[in-house]
């Protein structure tokens, strides 16, 4: 088994790997390339989001500055809008459903590292994936953790840290983040007036 199948599957690998390590130094300078692009520079940003991001939709807006791992285990849906300062540690797969808002300063990681300090001494890390449902807005600072799923229709509030799965169409919020209520109609009908 390759470090990278080991890296995808969940099991302790070896994160200071030269292989991982030339494919890292590879993303650092797409992502430093893609910072440095003038923000009127949509088709520049739209061509390099396309050579970092795994799988990239339609209509995929992400604001400067970002930060990923691996790019190449990221992907995207239609109509995604990811603002500044995001940073997505893709050691694992990190889906992003259709629809989705993520506000500034988030962070989606995959990669953890064991409890146990001899296991950490030797580089030793893990990596679990994260799902983000259709329709989804994720709010400021809000940090995901390795293996969640966050159901579609859902909302999480700002600060929130997100370290197990929430179901479907709930506003959610905390740390540890936890389904607050479910939503509902009511919620629609106070904007429209």
């Amino acid at each position: 088994m390759s470090i990278r199948d080991k890296m995808m599957s969940g099991r302790l690998y070896d994160a200071s790997n030269g292989e991982l390590l030339d494919e890292l130094l590879r993303t650092q300078q797409l992502c430093q390339a893609y910072n440095a692009l003038k923000v009127t520079d949509l088709e520049g940003r739209t061509a390099l989001l396309h050579k970092l991001i795994g799988k990239a939709g339609q209509n995929f807006i992400v604001n400067q500055p970002f930060f990923c791992d691996y790019g190449s285990n990221i992907e995207v849906g239609d109509d995604v809008f990811i603002n500044a300062y995001c940073v997505i540690l893709d050691e694992a797969k990190v889906t992003f459903g259709n629809n989705v808002f993520v506000a500034p300063q988030c962070g989606f990681y995959t990669a953890g590292h064991p409890l146990d300090k001899d296991l950490r001494r030797r580089k030793l890390e893990y990596s679990l994936p994260i799902t983000i449902g259709d329709d989804v807005w994720i709010g400021g600072m809000v940090c995901v953790m390795p293996g969640v799923t966050i159901g579609s229709g859902s909302v999480i509030g700002a600060g929130s840290v997100v370290i197990n799965d929430i179901p479907e169409g709930v506003l959610a919020a905390g740390n540890p983040c936890r389904a607050i209520r479910k939503i509902t109609p009511e919620d629609r009908d106070r904007y429209i007036r």
